[in-house]
């Protein structure tokens, strides 16, 4: 068995979701400007992905391309080397073409779910043939996937969609913790997460909520390859404070890493270890 500490760690910065507003906490950022600025920080401070959400200029969810690419194109004229991984989920409300509409600036990796499930009071919708057309579209452009999963019946068919060959590895998932309709944020859902995976998956691990920071720390313990911060998933930096910017929370959870005996893995390491090809 390889040690738990055996590889530096992929710190990802979750810049700007679907559901987080300036409601929840002012420092969201909506406009391509203010993503890019607030990507550029976060990669300043430890970050070597940025995963991307598009809004309008009054915090709406987009999946207009060109505010993919006005954004993406800021990060990579001043950070040509980092990772950007741009979602596919989008909202509930967009049709399939939107929820690829980042697809169209290029991105290294792009996320997808692998199944349907409850989202705090909505119903989140992605059949089997919507996963297969956005693996199907991502693979045509060589855009590296992503596996968004909620719940354990996610990961099953990740695995399926693997050994079916329509899903191409290795396999990369993004545990997902706490969301209101998928799996808790316990030690027992992780080790439930982790149990059908295999031993040469690349996972990370992402928590929404107030267990946000204990979910992180048991995966850099548990040898998590990578781990995920940002407003997209906690508006608190710590208990009744809200955080005041995404590179905030990732210079905290880098140093979370290091005090437990991580370290933080370059761009350069973290193409290495997610397999995933410079554009």
């Amino acid at each position: 068995m390889q040690a738990w500490n055996a590889h530096p760690v992929v710190i990802t910065a979750a810049i700007t979701g679907a559901d987080a507003t300036r409601d929840h906490n002012p420092n969201v950022p909506y406009t391509p400007q203010e993503i890019a600025h607030s990507s550029l920080r976060s990669l300043e401070a430890g970050a070597a992905i940025v995963a991307l959400h598009a809004r309008e200029d009054d915090g709406t969810p987009s999946g207009r391309p060109e505010l993919f690419q006005d954004a993406i194109g800021r990060i990579r004229t001043s950070a040509p080397d980092a990772l950007i991984n741009v979602s596919t989920g989008g909202s509930g409300e967009m049709t399939l073409d939107e929820r690829v509409g980042g697809l169209h600036a290029y991105p290294d990796l792009c996320g997808v779910e692998t199944g349907s499930m409850n989202f705090g009071d909505g119903t989140f919708i992605t059949s089997p043939a919507a996963a297969q057309e956005i693996i199907s579209r991502a693979t045509a452009q060589h855009t590296a996937l992503e596996v968004e999963a909620f719940e354990v019946g996610h990961v099953i068919a990740a695995l399926r969609l693997l050994r079916e060959g329509v899903l191409p590895g290795p396999l990369r998932i993004n545990l997902v913790f706490g969301v209101p309709g998928g799996i808790d944020a316990s030690p027992e859902a992780l080790d439930a997460m982790l149990r059908p995976l295999p031993a040469d998956t690349f996972w990370t691990v992402t928590c929404v909520g107030r267990h946000h920071e204990r979910m992180l720390a048991l995966a850099l313990l548990q040898g998590a390859g990578g781990v995920r911060t940002g407003l997209e998933d906690v508006s608190h930096i710590s208990k009744g404070v809200l955080a005041p910017s995404n590179e905030a929370l990732v210079s905290r959870l880098a140093a979370l890493a290091a005090t437990l005996g991580r370290e933080v893995a370059t761009t350069g390491q973290t193409r290495e270890l997610m397999r995933v090809e410079a554009p």
